[in-house]
């Protein structure tokens, strides 16, 4: 076998071994709890000697930091900005595919976002500043979609600043009450409520 395919096969055995610490560990902070939960008791589960384990991580904090990143990352690949081309889907029907695509993202990492609404915030200044940066990153996109929106006649006149806060306050709030839990639920139904409410507000 020339080296070439021998390193890479050694690479995803790596890979492939540090995933499954991190599927692992993400069990045992689940059933545990992520301060209860001890390097011990993933090493144990995942069935290799705790050398290996501080190969490829030096604390259950690093291991919270590696979920949080697949995570964000997940989030950010889920969101799109609207295209006003001719030919292209009417508005709403993407806006709606958009978010109803980013609350899929979260469903399928339920799991892990179940523990960042329990102790994320305050975890460490690492783990807040990567929340406050994607948090505001994501903000900053709102608001600029709703100039955008503005400039093309499809958004009132309103302060776009203040709107996307109140805009991402709503998405948070859904998803702490509905996929914080284990209740299935319809992404696609949760995603027309947040843009009806956002986009039409109560009045009749």
């Amino acid at each position: 076998m020339p080296e070439s395919a021998r390193a890479e096969r050694a690479r995803e055995a790596r890979e492939a071994r540090r995933q499954q610490i991190l599927d692992v560990a993400l069990d045992v902070f689940s059933e545990k709890g992520f301060h209860d939960a001890s390097i011990t008791d993933v090493v144990k589960a995942a069935g290799v000697a705790r050398g290996t384990f501080y190969q490829y991580f030096d604390s259950k904090q690093a291991i919270f930091h590696e979920l949080l990143d697949q995570l964000i990352e997940n989030l950010r690949d889920s969101i799109v900005g609207v295209d006003v081309s001719e030919g292209a889907a009417p508005v709403r029907q993407q806006l709606v595919t958009t978010v109803t695509g980013i609350l899929d993202a979260v469903d399928q990492q339920r799991q892990f976002v179940r523990i960042v609404l329990r102790v994320a915030v305050g975890l460490d200044e690492e783990v807040d500043a990567k929340l406050s940066e994607f948090y505001g990153n994501l903000r900053a996109f709102i608001a600029m979609s709703l100039r955008r929106g503005q400039m093309l006649g499809l958004i009132r006149e309103c302060d776009p600043q203040l709107a996307a806060v109140c805009v991402l306050g709503a998405f948070r709030a859904v998803v702490e009450e509905y996929l914080g839990g284990d209740d299935k639920v319809d992404t696609h139904r949760l995603a027309l409520g947040i843009l009806e409410f956002s986009l039409k507000g109560l009045l009749a």
